[in-house]
């Protein structure tokens, strides 16, 4: 973070592994799980905060590129919850993408994404996963930089293929 290094609490799935499933809070307040979404291309959209520019940037970016992925959802995941996840789709008018909140489940541990140290321990780092309709992870990404973005064409590539 910022050329420091940070910790996580483990390492992204692995390539072709079977993605771990899990449960979610939407912005309704309902618990979603990965099986939710069960025969269709997942991006996951992994990153700290949506009230960070670099987060909203992120969630902006997949929100216009999944209207163009037929047969794909983008699940946008962050320890936010879900009332500031939703006030932040509604002022912004994003429509496109599933916000879901990890404040009560233990999503960052099974994925490897929950940061360690530094002062945003407990948060989750900026990763990309992307799931096939087998339920397969096909892409991964863990950003150099949480200040960095993911690289966005990777991932849709990952969905075209």
């Amino acid at each position: 973070m910022g050329g420091k290094p940070v910790s996580t609490y483990g390492k992204l799935p692995e390539l072709n592994a079977k993605a771990p499933d899990f449960v979610l809070t939407d912005v309704d307040m309902k618990d979603q799980s990965l099986d939710s979404y069960k025969g269709k291309f997942v991006i996951l959209n992994i990153f700290p905060s949506v009230d960070t520019g670099v987060c909203s940037a992120s969630v902006r970016r997949f929100n216009e590129d999944a209207s163009k992925l037929p047969g794909a959802v983008v699940l946008c995941i962050s320890k936010d919850l879900p009332f500031a996840q939703k006030r932040f789709c509604g002022a912004e008018g994003i429509k496109n993408v599933v916000m879901l909140s990890d404040f009560r489940s233990d999503f960052g541990k099974i994925y490897g994404v929950e940061l360690t140290d530094s002062a945003m321990k407990g948060l989750l780092s900026r990763a990309v996963v992307v799931i096939d309709p087998a339920g397969k992870i096909v892409y991964e990404e863990q950003v150099s930089d949480i200040s960095h973005e993911p690289n966005y064409e990777a991932a849709i590539k990952a969905v075209k293929m």
